[in-house]
């Protein structure tokens, strides 16, 4: 039986993933990744700006995922539950491709202060999809913020404690993204 092939989008990131690790991000070229998804450049560029956003490729769709899950929870949830609602929608999204990538991801992106500045500013779209949806339930402003920065800080640790446990690992993402808020909300009310 073959092994299941990912989409273009997949393809590529897997593609510039292997010659970011093999070669360096700033020694690997569009046309590289390219031949080595078995693509053309032309197609690159249907689907990517630059060879940086390869490496946020799913930004915008996680942004999405946050906004439609705080969107969805009840009129009555409080700002958290509704960011929990949010980071639920997100794990139901994530497949074992995003697990196996992820530490070699996080590894290309440690080489690079280019790179590490995209990934700042991923984290700053994140919060901002969730504070704009929560904005959209009728949240203040301040709160509003504070709740989905609490959001990206549950979703970092818990994605890095999902990707921890490796490609066959057991660990629930829902789960952990539940015991991630539960532990900030905590911590939060021990602030005073």
């Amino acid at each position: 039986m073959s092994r299941w092939e990912p989409d273009a989008r997949e393809r590529f990131v897997a593609a510039a993933l292997e010659l970011f690790t093999d070669q360096g991000y700033d020694d690997t070229t569009v046309a590289q990744i390219a031949e080595r998804a078995g693509l053309t450049k032309s197609t690159f560029f249907r689907h990517f700006s630059d060879k940086r956003e390869v490496l946020a490729a799913g930004q915008e769709t996680l942004s999405r995922l946050f906004a439609e899950g705080i969107s969805s929870a009840p009129a009555d949830a409080s700002p958290l539950a509704a960011v929990a609602a949010g980071l639920a929608n997100a794990a139901s999204a994530m497949t074992p491709f995003n697990r196996e990538l992820a530490p070699r991801l996080e590894a290309v992106i440690a080489t690079s202060s280019e790179l590490q500045e995209r990934a700042a500013l991923k984290q700053v779209g994140m919060a901002l999809a969730m504070a704009d949806a929560l904005r959209s339930r009728g949240v203040t402003d301040q709160v509003a913020s504070t709740a989905a920065e609490l959001g990206v800080l549950a979703f970092k640790g818990a994605f890095a404690e999902w990707i921890a446990d490796g490609p066959d690992g057991t660990a629930d993402l829902a789960a952990l993204l539940r015991d991630a808020l539960d532990r900030l909300r905590s911590a939060v009310a021990q602030l005073g």
